[in-house]
């Protein structure tokens, strides 16, 4: 299991979860009640599942795609450490990932 410590835009609120490999993250963050829409349903059309990763864990991540730093290029407030959290795999011997939740974001359905 890898330990996902979701961390608030403010940093004022932390919340830990247990995902198991093979899990893609915006599953995860969407079943813990995290304000990541995911539009497009995994699909890398929109960048509304913007995280930022913790700089240490950044490394331990595959690069991310040409196409996803394409769509990050949309993200609001998007940083070096950022990824689409549709387009995270969560491998097996990862023990933890600390992600934040981007203070700004692009809402694609209006809410």
């Amino acid at each position: 299991m890898t330990r996902i410590i979701f961390v608030s835009a403010d940093g004022e609120r932390r919340q830990e979860v247990d995902a198991a490999p093979g899990s893609v993250l915006l599953d995860v963050a969407q079943a813990a009640g995290q304000p990541l829409e995911g539009t497009c349903e995994g699909q890398m059309a929109c960048s509304t599942c913007h995280v930022i990763i913790d700089a240490q864990d950044f490394s331990r991540l595959p690069r991310a795609s040409e196409d996803e730093e394409d769509m990050l290029d949309l993200a609001a407030a998007a940083t070096r450490t950022s990824r689409l959290a549709c387009q995270i795999v969560l491998a097996d011997g990862m023990d933890s990932l600390t992600v934040r939740i981007p203070g700004e974001f692009y809402n694609m359905q209006g809410m």
